[in-house]
């Protein structure tokens, strides 16, 4: 059965407007973050999109912007759906990080590899997809993680798109591939940060 899956970005938090390296540490969702949520789950209206339940990672902000974007929506809280972990880095600067692509980089720092990540990220949305019976799924993520699982999936003549908080990039999810189908990036000039 072919699945639809919606990756979606938490919200804008605290550690992202101060420009510091967030990973597995967290930081609330800021005023601007759950209008973005908000407008995420118009656009979800508008598109007579409906979910059964959700799933995203243990970090708080991604419950916040489920319970922003459809607040009585049941979730599930995943470890697997967290961030790429930073380890020293994490709560720091961003300007101390190096420029993409990671690598290794912050496993030396005790936190994790891309592979490692990917790895982490793929199995747990493919046990989600797997076990969901429903044809849509929703899960909201993290930046890195959501940029790594794009990544694999695109296909050779696609490049990567650009996304932000809330962001929601579609993929479809048969015989136990996915593929990368496209990104919603909403409008948030009328928004005020």
């Amino acid at each position: 059965m072919k699945k639809t899956i919606y990756f979606m970005r938490h919200g804008q938090t605290v550690f992202n407007e101060l420009k510091q390296i967030q990973g597995w540490c967290d930081s609330p969702l800021t005023k601007f973050g759950i209008a973005q949520a908000k407008v995420a789950g118009q656009w979800f209206k508008d598109n007579q999109l409906v979910f059964q339940k959700a799933y995203c990672s243990t970090a708080e902000r991604t419950a916040d912007t489920i319970e922003n974007v459809f607040p009585n929506l049941v979730y599930h809280r995943l470890k697997g759906l967290k961030e790429q972990g930073y380890g020293k880095f994490e709560g720091q600067p961003e300007f101390l990080s190096p420029l993409p692509p990671y690598n290794d980089f912050f496993k030396y720092a005790g936190g994790e590899s891309e592979t490692e990540v990917y790895a982490r990220i793929a199995e747990t949305i493919k046990s989600i997809a797997k076990a969901d019976a429903d044809s849509q799924i929703l899960i909201v993520g993290h930046g890195a993680a959501i940029q790594y699982f794009l990544r694999k999936h695109l296909k050779e003549n696609q490049t990567a798109p650009k996304f932000t908080n809330c962001s929601i990039l579609i993929f479809e999810y048969e015989n136990d591939d996915f593929e990368f189908i496209k990104v919603i990036n909403h409008d948030y000039s009328h928004l005020k940060e």
